[in-house]
């Protein structure tokens, strides 16, 4: 049970609280649903692979290719990805946090009471071009992974989370129920599963698949080696495919949550659902300063959100410490302070750079270092860490096939069928090249 709420911590997170509900208001409402959960089943694959890697080598990434590449091999060079996609992630996503962190305090203290709904747009824009603002919250999301991984792994990591978990679906709880119960709450919710045949015309079937499966690798935390390290604390008590299975299904679950939350308010109080990465900052605020109760509930989505974003920084962040421990020899403290003071200082560039490097605009007017920052990572090295995982597993000059399958099934649990090794070897690869051509279009066509 720890290891399956540490390691669905990690890949819940603002992807399912943040990312999945306007982008689903953007491509379609059920029709992305209903694609999502199945590009969702899709990934799977790629994170059993992390699981198994890490339980079979007892090492993150870094260090899991050594042991259990063949000799004459060199997979090992790749373990650098590990270090990388987890700083690349980290990097923005501690930025994000920041902003729910501040959002918290803001709600508590009835900053957004009585405000227009102009005056909740020029909040976000003026914490944004506010370098201190900015700087206080990424300190704070970065003191959150630091504090919980130097105090341990039982107790800090797996005590620590399994509270914010329980927290997270205890406040969602509420907050659907309220929300359900909303003037508007029918129109809110046939919008976000009742699949509409002319949604899908306006959108393309195309372009959802698209943003779908894009979702599905942000989701889950997958490519970048994250889930190695927990598979490395795993025993060999428990098939690693059922495992799998249930923190996806928790993952989709909290995403369904979500939009039952936020679909119904908007519905309600006449918000554009496709109001994009803005749906959360700015409409929602205006949402809750209509509601009967708003400061309370307000409060309680705010809190919900920040549990959801800091169980992501504290397991991505345990990545990192594992890493250095295991690669460079350090002990857990000392790992945690180095990275944390790393972490802090490559985290500047995209906090300041809603402010202070505001110039700076990588792809076009509007585009920012989060927006750089991102597309390194969601449409460069995920796809090539993905890619890279599924063929050590599937390869005869890799890990191999038999050892993948022996060490996914050992244990009681739902096993992996045989049948997937042409799955994971041909049909995967060609899915996920299929994600970096068309990231690439979208990117560059606009």
């Amino acid at each position: 049970m720890g290891f399956i709420l540490v390691a669905a911590g990690c890949a819940i997170g603002l992807g399912n609280v943040w990312r999945f509900p306007y982008i689903t208001g953007a491509y379609g409402g059920a029709w992305f649903v209903i694609i999502f959960l199945l590009c969702l089943l899709a990934v799977i694959p790629i994170m059993v692979a992390e699981f198994a890697i890490g339980r079979a080598s007892q090492r993150n990434l870094g260090g899991a290719f050594r042991v259990l590449e063949p000799k004459g091999t060199h997979w090992h060079r790749f373990g650098w990805i590990s270090l990388v996609g987890c700083y690349l992630l980290l990097m923005y996503y501690t930025v994000i946090t920041g902003w729910l962190l501040l959002y918290c305090w803001h709600m508590i203290t009835g900053t957004f009471s009585g405000m227009s709904p102009e005056g909740v747009q020029a909040f976000f824009a003026s914490t944004l071009a506010s370098p201190g603002a900015m700087i206080l919250g990424t300190t704070l999301s970065v003191g959150f992974g630091f504090v919980v991984c130097w105090l341990g792994l039982q107790a800090g990591v797996e005590r620590v989370v399994k509270i914010l978990m329980a927290g997270l679906f205890l406040i969602l709880t509420a907050l659907v129920i309220k929300c359900l119960t909303l003037e508007g709450a029918g129109d809110g919710v046939r919008f976000f599963l009742m699949p509409n045949p002319e949604r899908m015309r306006e959108t393309g079937f195309l372009p959802i698949v698209s943003a779908a499966l894009t979702q599905a690798f942000f989701s889950l935390s997958v490519g970048i080696g994250s889930m190695t390290v927990f598979g490395s604390y795993l025993k060999r008590e428990r098939s690693l495919f059922g495992e799998a299975l249930i923190i996806a299904s928790l993952n989709f679950l909290v995403s369904l949550l979500a939009g039952l939350v936020i679909f119904p308010a908007c519905f309600t109080y006449n918000v554009e659902p496709a109001a994009g990465p803005g749906l959360v900052f700015v409409s929602l605020p205006n949402i809750f300063a209509s509601m009967a109760g708003g400061v309370f509930w307000g409060t309680l989505f705010f809190v919900f959100l920040s549990f959801a974003a800091v169980t992501t920084v504290i397991g991505v962040f345990e990545n990192l410490v594992s890493f250095c421990m295991d690669i460079f020899g350090l002990g857990r403290k000392k790992s945690a302070v180095v990275n944390g003071v790393c972490l802090w200082l490559l985290s500047l560039p995209c906090a300041l750079g809603f402010n202070v490097w505001s110039s700076f605009q990588p792809f076009g007017p509007g585009s920012s270092v989060l927006d750089l920052e991102d597309f390194v990572l969601s449409n460069n090295l995920l796809p090539f860490g993905a890619t890279l995982l599924v063929l050590f597993c599937s390869l005869r000059c890799g890990w191999g096939w038999q050892g993948f399958e022996a060490e996914t099934n050992a244990g009681s649990g739902l096993k992996m069928h045989r049948g997937l090794r042409l799955y994971l070897r041909w049909i995967l690869p060609a899915i996920i090249l299929f994600l970096f051509v068309v990231g690439y279009v979208d990117k560059f066509s606009r």
